[in-house]
């Protein structure tokens, strides 16, 4: 079992190296320009989760405003 457990830390300690990381691993990079990539992904990230929950608070508010009227229409 120790080894089962010490075999998969080694492969995953391998592929994190092969990995990609959103930062320069240049040395002379220095504060936010060293993290550029990963910023900016931060960025669109938040800019896409409040375009994402405009869309759903407008489309709430207009399909309750639907349901509301077709219940009046109804009864």
């Amino acid at each position: 079992m120790f080894n089962k457990s010490r075999n998969f830390l080694e492969e995953v300690k391998s592929e994190l190296r092969k990995a990609t990381w959103p930062w320069d691993s240049d040395p002379k990079a220095k504060g936010l320009k060293k993290y550029k990539e990963l910023v900016d992904s931060t960025v669109v990230v938040i800019i896409a989760i409040i375009l994402l929950a405009g869309f759903v608070a407008v489309s709430d508010l207009l399909l309750s405003e639907a349901l509301v009227f077709i219940t009046e229409v109804a009864s």
